[in-house]
């Protein structure tokens, strides 16, 4: 049986934010992808658009979600369902740290405005 500990997942950093990786191939995981991310105050990550669905639960705080270019305010408690092929952006712009969790499959990519790719390594 597949157990992560918390003192075995593997964290990334990037645009501002923390990525905390639980599930993923590395850790056993075959299809599914799951990590928890912390984004800090004041943080503004880019746009980018997903090559696989996501879904993002918001655990603590409130955040400006920007999909498709509409933008809500989402509080704790509240998922965001991001079809693959979607433009996605979040920013914090409270005074404290929000934290999410995040499932996708395996193979996600992003895609920035500039043409960049990122291939997540918490998601791969």
């Amino acid at each position: 049986m597949p157990v992560v500990r918390s003192s075995e997942a593997v964290t990334h950093e990037i645009h501002g934010a923390r990525f905390v990786s639980y599930a993923a191939p590395r850790t056993g995981s075959k299809e599914l992808c799951a990590w928890r991310g912390e984004i800090p105050a004041g943080t503004r990550a880019p746009a980018h658009t997903v090559n696989r669905e996501e879904i993002f639960h918001l655990l603590t705080g409130e955040l400006l979600i920007t999909l498709d270019g509409r933008t809500e305010r989402v509080t704790a408690g509240d998922t965001v369902i991001i079809n693959a092929g979607a433009t996605f952006a979040v920013e914090n712009d409270t005074d404290r740290t929000a934290t999410s969790w995040v499932t996708t499959s395996v193979g996600l990519e992003a895609e920035l405005a500039d043409g960049t790719r990122i291939t997540p390594p918490w998601a791969n």
